[in-house]
């Protein structure tokens, strides 16, 4: 029985997608009408420049917000789970982990107020763009890492480095030999984290980002309006596609690594 289940929760999750995925190959100009197998759409996308270029943004983007959310959540979750209690901790921990429990909504505005008001008292930054949005994602995703990064740490104790710090190495020793080889795990899976929660964002996007600066959701969402089109469908094959091919890859790379050990 909960074999069936996990089917049906299975089938459930995956037959949307697989409908679009199956439609991204039809020859009709209609999204949900068969027409007869064609790459036309594939062909079609690829000579489409405006969602390309979006595509690019996107990516682009997402990886330096990314990188700034490893390199301050991990900073933040390494302050929560090793400097103990200290003046404020509470009020720390709860700025930290305040993007993960508001809305979007609230979170977009927010930093929508604080770039115009920066604007206004610097001049800096002169109007919403790339730039801001990259700034929105990684306040965001910074969170999600400090989070991952924290609980890292408090699962393996301090003693491996209190070890290390017995033995005579200092702090800076300690850290790069000892707490950063162990947390790499988590600061890879935070990135990643990032990385998909700025590729896949809409509502900060819509907040922080310009003219210059439509990323791919917010491409595809303006033009869903009209309804859906082939070349969506072709762009979420491809998509999923890519994404299929890394965990194949990732599990290669785990059996090769479990033969050699």
């Amino acid at each position: 029985m909960s074999r069936v289940v996990l089917w049906l929760g299975l089938g459930f999750l995956w037959a949307p997608v697989l409908l679009m995925a199956g439609f991204a190959f039809s020859d009709a100009r209609q999204p949900f009408v068969w027409g007869g197998f064609s790459w036309r759409w594939f062909v079609a996308l690829a000579g489409n420049a405006r969602l390309l270029e979006a595509a690019s943004l996107s990516v682009l983007v997402a990886g330096g917000a990314a990188t700034l959310a490893m390199l301050a959540g991990g900073a933040m979750g390494w302050v929560l789970a090793r400097q103990g209690a200290f003046r404020g901790r509470a009020v720390f921990g709860a700025l930290a982990a305040a993007p993960l429990v508001l809305p979007e909504v609230v979170s977009g505005l927010a930093l929508l107020l604080l770039f115009v008001a920066l604007e206004r008292l610097t001049g800096w930054p002169q109007g919403r763009g790339v730039l801001t949005l990259l700034l929105a994602h990684a306040s965001l995703g910074a969170a999600y890492v400090a989070v991952v990064v924290q609980g890292r740490l408090a699962s393996m104790g301090p003693l491996l480095e209190d070890a290390a710090a017995d033995l005579g190495a200092n702090a800076a020793t300690v850290f790069r030999t000892i707490t950063l080889p162990l947390i790499a795990p988590s600061l890879a899976a935070g990135w990643g984290l990032a990385f998909l929660l700025s590729f896949d964002d809409v509502v900060l996007a819509s907040f922080t980002s310009g003219p210059g600066a439509t990323t791919l959701p917010l491409l595809l969402f303006s033009q869903l309006r009209m309804g859906a089109t082939p070349e969506a469908h072709a762009l979420a094959v491809v998509m999923l596609g890519l994404a299929v091919a890394g965990l194949c890859l990732w599990q290669i790379c785990l059996r090769s690594k479990n033969r050699v050990s």
